[in-house]
């Protein structure tokens, strides 16, 4: 193990002394950050992972499931563990789905978001308690109200007075509150309501009517009863939002339905008008209608169905016969009585009466309707104008025709009655149009004005013809260019050919008369010395001569590489 690790250090030596100095730097870069990832990576997987969204566990299943819902709408990477605890990535994610959960009363009753906020040290006096406490406080519900997206600051003041051993002069617990926030919250009663609760639920001993949350001018929103006519005006909003919409959703349904047809060009125009009744209304009513015994049946082209006015459920048959003496009362014993004296005369005579009755009960359809309508469409109007199909005369060669005046000639095809009358059956079927409600839909055929875009169109094909004509006269003229610099290019090189030729001929020409003047002095037995110039030319000639025979493809592609060159 010794020898390997002798080895291996020997071997690192040697690859160190023979490293260039930019690698070794780059080398110990590499070592430091990977050092300063370790590090970092030990310090992170220290720190808690997650916290709880609330001090307590959450026991009912439906509640947990809510808040769960509700913090997977908002992004955030909550869990849940086996005992009911939610836990959140960090404490600022904590006091952000506090806040949402808080303005949409979705935290449970029995949940205290505040404990564990304003813990007591055992070593603390109740002085010092008492100002630690009002501090903190303070702080928390100004990071809490802040974490509200429409709240930009919070400005949290709490008095907290000394307690006192009677009741009766125990001064009350007393908050104030300044929000700069958005419109849209400080007019929304609920959301008030929901910051209301969340302040009076962190401060003991602190009513509503102690409690005052004002807006950066320092006009209170949370005076509800002063917030009565701030409601009417909201209902009015809505009402007119629910209008708005309405008119903005059939807008929409019938362009959609036109511009597809006609193309947006053609239907530009509309106009949706809904009037609504935004009162509330509560009415009762009971409708009395026949029975029906036999539906109609809606195959054949006439009405068979069969009522009844009314059907029995029971009956009731009466007969009463008697027969005998009349009877005659009398008063006490040793007393006339006081009947008249006609009657008396006849209360021995012997009679006999008969009575008989029969009564029917019968039912109809009866039906109660109890509705509660609030908005409701009074009327809709609708307006659409489609402008008709304007089209270029052309030649049959396709080119277009012109005018006089040099414009493109046009012609204009309006929209026939029967294309009308299907437009506006549609509108009607895509708003339900109702004639009793008094719904009104109108279509016209009206040619917009497009002298813009004709002189445009105009400007287009003029200006299409006229790059045309520029792109061949550029193509003309490059192909002149072209055929020029070719046959430029080809004299020049007959020119330097012949002008090579000759040069050549002229060299050869020399180099025979030197050799025939050397072999006539040699054949006269002069002695010839040759300078070191031709000395030096002979033997590059002897040498080019011996590689032209051993590699002639190599010679040719040297002088074919030397004629482009020149």
């Amino acid at each position: 193990m010794n020898e390997w690790l002798k080895k291996v250090l020997d071997k690192g030596k040697d690859l160190w002394s023979k490293w260039k100095p930019v690698q070794k730097v780059i080398l110990i870069g590499i070592v430091v950050v990977v050092i300063v990832v370790i590090v970092a990576a030990a310090k992170l997987s220290a720190k808690p992972s997650s916290v709880r969204l609330f001090n307590n566990a959450v026991t009912d299943e439906n509640v947990r499931l809510k808040i769960m819902d509700r913090l997977d709408a908002e992004n955030v990477s909550a869990y849940t563990d086996d005992s009911g605890y939610i836990y959140v990535p960090d404490a600022s994610t904590k006091r952000r789905m506090l806040a949402i959960l808080n303005d949409e009363n979705l935290i449970p009753s029995n949940l205290d978001i505040w404990a564990d906020y304003f813990n007591r040290s055992w070593s603390t006096t109740d002085a010092e308690q008492n100002v630690k406490l009002q501090i903190k406080r303070q702080q928390e519900l100004k990071k809490f109200l802040e974490s509200y997206s429409d709240i930009s600051m919070a400005d949290v003041s709490i008095t907290l007075p000394e307690s006192k051993l009677f009741a009766s002069e125990q001064t009350p617990v007393k908050a104030s509150v300044i929000l700069r926030a958005s419109p849209s919250l400080l007019q929304d009663k609920n959301r008030i309501l929901g910051i209301q609760r969340a302040i009076l639920g962190a401060v003991d001993g602190l009513t509503a009517e102690n409690l005052v949350i004002t807006n950066s001018d320092g006009q209170q929103v949370n005076d509800f009863e002063g917030m009565a006519a701030f409601d009417r005006l909201s209902l009015v909003e809505k009402g007119e939002k629910i209008k708005q919409k309405r008119e903005v959703e059939i807008r929409a349904k019938i362009l959609n339905l036109f511009q597809n047809t006609y193309t947006p060009d053609r239907c530009r125009d509309m106009v949706v008008a809904v009037e609504m009744d935004l009162s509330h209304k509560e009415s009762t009513s009971t409708e009395y209608s026949p029975i029906v015994i036999k539906p109609d049946n809606p195959d054949t082209p006439y009405d068979d169905s069969e009522y009844r006015e009314t059907l029995p459920i029971s009956e009731q048959i009466v007969t009463k016969v008697w027969q005998g003496t009349g009877y005659n009362p009398e008063g006490p014993a040793g007393v006339e009585g006081q009947t008249p004296p006609v009657y008396s005369d006849m209360s021995n005579v012997i009679g006999k009466s008969e009575e008989s009755g029969v009564t029917h009960n019968n039912v109809i359809n009866t039906k109660q309707t109890s509705e509660v309508t609030s908005p409701k469409i009074d009327k809709i109007s609708v307006s659409v104008n489609i402008d008709g199909e304007w089209k270029t005369e052309r030649y049959p060669n396709g080119d277009p025709k012109i005018d006089e005046d040099g414009s493109l000639k046009r012609i204009y095809k309006p929209l026939t009655p029967e294309e009308i009358a299907e437009a506006e059956r549609s509108i009607r079927g895509a708003i339900g149009y109702n004639r009793d409600r008094g719904d009104l839909v109108v279509v016209t055929n009206i040619a917009y004005d497009r002298t813009e875009q004709f002189a445009a169109e105009d400007a287009a094909y003029y200006a299409a013809i006229q790059r045309r004509r520029t792109i061949l006269l550029i193509l003309i003229s490059v192909a002149v260019v072209l055929v020029s610099f070719i046959l430029f290019r080809i004299i020049s090189k007959e020119m330097e050919r012949r002008r090579r030729e000759k040069e050549e001929e002229m060299l050869r020409r020399q180099q025979a008369e030197r050799e025939r003047a050397l072999w006539d002095a040699k054949d006269e037995g002069m002695e010839v010395t040759m300078s070191v110039e031709e000395t030096r030319r002979m033997e590059l000639q002897e040498n080019a001569i011996s590689m032209a025979k051993e590699h002639p493809e190599d010679v040719a592609m040297l002088i074919r590489t030397w004629l482009m060159e020149e």
